[in-house]
């Protein structure tokens, strides 16, 4: 077993090298403890102080390594997560886009007319009415009755649309 005094006496060494490879004060804390854990269990380590020393730093720089390694690959890993979840919600976005466009063309034309005005363009109420040539209340039923219809309409294209995939 590696002697406890060879140890304390590389301990300031050991944690100025830390403190120069790791990121904070804790991990090199961390990559101290874990380096003399690792010489304390060693089934072999050397015995004078001049050779345990390299073999010491050696054992923090690997340590470090591999906890960078581990830090990319999970980043990695959450990035490209991450990317899936962005591809699914654009596609099902996208999807919903197409569904609500198919579904928008089948609408009565005045019915198409003011939701175009209104929720496409952006049009006030009033500026609607006013290129519509109708009353102000005109134009909120008939965006209300619009609104409505298109999605009982799209319910019930997105339930066919459904029982035609399962059939």
């Amino acid at each position: 077993m590696v002697s406890l005094s060879h140890i304390e006496i590389l301990l300031p060494e050991l944690r100025a090298y830390a403190l120069a490879v790791a990121t904070n004060r804790d991990e090199a804390e961390d990559l101290v403890q874990d380096a003399v854990e690792r010489t304390l269990r060693a089934n072999s380590y050397p015995a004078k102080l001049d050779d345990l020393r390299p073999w010491m730093f050696r054992v923090i720089r690997n340590l470090n390594l591999d906890g960078l390694r581990k830090k990319r690959v999970r980043m990695e890993y959450s990035r490209s997560q991450s990317r899936l979840l962005v591809d699914l919600a654009q596609s099902t976005d996208h999807a919903n886009d197409v569904l609500v466009r198919m579904t928008f063309q089948k609408l009565a034309a005045p019915m198409r007319e003011v939701l175009f005005l209104v929720d496409v363009m952006g049009l006030k109420y009033t500026e609607a009415a006013e290129v519509m040539d109708v009353p102000h209340g005109t134009v909120m039923s008939r965006v209300s009755r619009a609104r409505r219809a298109l999605v009982v309409a799209m319910s019930s294209d997105g339930i066919n649309s459904e029982k035609d995939r399962q059939a």
